[in-house]
């Protein structure tokens, strides 16, 4: 690990890393706080899913088409979004199931990017990068769009605070205080979509919901109020980021997996040790 911070001195590459996941811990915080209260996850899970098809078609169209301007990341804002209002306007309104709806936009998601991909001449690395995780691979670029969803996601968290918390604890209230739950509950979709995206650049498709829900889960068990989770979760994002960071240099490890592998024990060490208080606690 010495290894790690002897190199951070100097390269810029895991200077954008580190910076990348500090970032993102404030996002994952404050949003998996609101998803894991309004048990929400497995719609979190198929907005993540969904983003590979807008990611292959920017890049399908930025190298067939010459949209330089254009990255991968641009597309899976876009495909999150659309998935997002998608599987909130079916659970508000349809009469589908939801559950069926959110599968069904999974597999096309996923379909849709590998046949972009397929029809895109050339390397695949930085794609294959956003599904796996790559924090290396953050770009100057990237980071200041990351940086610029952060932003957006936090304002907006903490400018409705008090409207989020009455739609993920008690709907019926808010609808009695005049609080517009669809749209808020639309938003908050919105906002997760947006934290899926900014979290993928540190974790990888694949493992983006487990960083999303576990430091919030974890945090749940500490304390009492909303607020409260979401700082601890922000604190414990940050923490499990760097440290998967700097384990994972030195024998050449995969940084996202390395990261929920240890976000992973630390949520079942919490649930141990809260067993285990409330057993003694019972004697």
């Amino acid at each position: 690990m010495s290894e790690f911070f002897t190199a951070l001195s100097t390269s810029s590459l895991l200077q954008n890393a580190l910076l990348a996941g500090l970032i993102a811990s404030v996002a994952c915080g404050l949003v998996g706080s609101y998803v894991v209260t309004r048990r929400i996850s497995y719609i979190a899970g198929g907005v993540a899913h969904c983003t590979l098809g807008g990611m292959g078609a920017a890049r399908y169209l930025e190298v067939v088409h010459g949209w330089s301007w254009l990255s991968p990341l641009h597309g899976a804002i876009a495909a999150a979004l659309i998935a997002a209002l998608i599987i909130g306007w079916v659970s508000l309104k349809g009469r589908q199931r939801e559950d069926t709806v959110i599968s069904a936009l999974w597999a096309i998601g996923m379909a849709t990017g590998i046949l972009f991909i397929a029809r895109t001449p050339g390397y695949y690395e930085d794609l294959m990068s956003y599904l796996f995780g790559n924090i290396l691979l953050v770009s100057r670029s990237n980071l200041v769009l990351i940086g610029v969803l952060d932003l957006l996601v936090v304002t907006i968290g903490l400018l409705f605070y008090n409207r989020f918390l009455a739609v993920c604890f008690d709907e019926e209230f808010a609808r009695l205080r005049g609080v517009s739950v669809e749209f808020y509950y639309l938003l908050l979709l919105a906002m997760t979509a947006l934290t899926v995206v900014v979290l993928t650049t540190v974790v990888g498709l694949v493992l983006v919901i487990a960083l999303l829900t576990l430091p919030a889960a974890i945090a749940g068990h500490f304390v009492q109020r909303l607020w409260q989770m979401m700082v601890l979760a922000t604190i414990i994002s940050a923490v499990v980021t760097t440290a998967g960071l700097a384990i994972s240099y030195t024998p050449e490890l995969p940084t996202g997996a390395t990261t929920i592998v240890l976000t992973g024990g630390l949520y079942l060490l919490t649930i141990g040790w809260t067993r285990w208080r409330r057993g003694a606690a019972a004697r």
